[in-house]
């Protein structure tokens, strides 16, 4: 059963305007801006400590702002809390489940807070993950935990699904899982994601679109294949070694050491061989960098870099 307010047009499931939390003298979100849009993946990267979850309580209503709004199917979450979280599943890093229940007793505990629940779709689910319904919570395997609380946050069918570092400490295999029943089961049907995670290339394979956050601050927001348009990684040779690090317009970082450089650079057309130019390097690799790429060279943008060892100074 959908809700009547998901044919709300193209309103944002989610919308966030300067968003500020500080816990104590630490500002963990520092104007946080950025926009969810119906029916699609939103992947939210950051390192440890960015600030992703604590955006993600502020969406679940258990943070109140600094300063800024959030609004989430266009309510205040602190203000609705019961009428937000109704329409959200949620998996999280810790799958805080009772360990004394077994599997089949925590879908039927699960399913009495959800009028919408589907024991159908729930039990397809269960084969899925090949979870014994007779199995003890505390029995399961990490693994096994993480596909049980993955049951429990999609089986009502939700309209927003959160996930925060759902694949952490998961071995491929049970990622693998995780991943192919969202993109089958969720954005199949038109339903929102929200993707939270310090694994780029996870990210990178299933969202839509893409926040990154450093430091409390969104550094970097859009589509994803915008971005990638928008960079380009190089490697250049050069006849004689630079005495320092290449640096220049259009130049987001520089990394090696002695007469071959990889740099990744802004995507604009001719901007990556006018680089090279300027630099009196010789372009011998050029193509479109990895999220991950783009995020460290974004993020350490800043900070010195120093020319790593082995290089190929020939």
């Amino acid at each position: 059963m959908q809700h009547p307010e998901m044919s709300q047009g193209n309103a944002p499931v989610v919308a966030v305007n300067g968003l500020v939390h500080r816990y104590g003298k630490k500002v963990a979100l520092d104007g946080v801006t950025l926009e969810v849009p119906r029916g699609r993946v939103f992947g939210l990267v950051g390192e440890n400590g960015a600030g992703k979850t604590t955006l993600i309580r502020h969406l679940l209503g258990l943070l109140r702002p600094d300063a800024g709004t959030v609004s989430v199917f266009g309510t205040d979450p602190v203000a609705d809390p019961v009428g937000v979280l109704s329409r959200i599943g949620c998996l999280s890093e810790d799958r805080d489940l009772p360990d004394w229940m077994r599997v089949d007793e925590l879908i039927r505990y699960t399913q009495a807070f959800y009028p919408d629940w589907d024991e159908n779709y729930a039990e397809e689910l269960r084969e899925l993950f090949m979870l014994d319904g007779r199995t003890k919570v505390r029995s399961l395997s990490r693994g096994e935990r993480a596909k049980a609380a993955l049951l429990c946050a999609l089986a009502f069918r939700p309209e927003l699904l959160v996930l925060d570092e759902p694949s952490s400490g998961l071995d491929p295999a049970v990622r693998q899982d995780i991943l192919e029943a969202i993109l089958r089961d969720v954005v199949a049907e038109g339903r929102t994601v929200l993707f939270s995670s310090h694994l780029l290339d996870e990210v990178e394979r299933v969202s839509d679109i893409v926040a990154m956050i450093h430091h409390g601050k969104v550094v970097l927001c859009g589509p994803l294949d915008d971005i990638k348009a928008a960079h380009r990684r190089v490697v250049l040779h050069f006849e004689e070694a630079p005495a320092r690090r290449p640096e220049g317009h259009g130049i987001i970082s520089a990394k090696g050491s002695g007469r071959e450089w990889t740099l990744l650079c802004d995507g604009a057309n001719g901007a990556a061989q006018a680089a090279a130019a300027g630099l009196g390097g010789r372009i011998i690799e050029e193509c479109v960098p990895s999220l991950e790429e783009i995020f460290l060279a974004r993020v350490l943008r800043d900070r010195p870099v120093a020319a790593e060892n082995g290089g190929n100074g020939k």
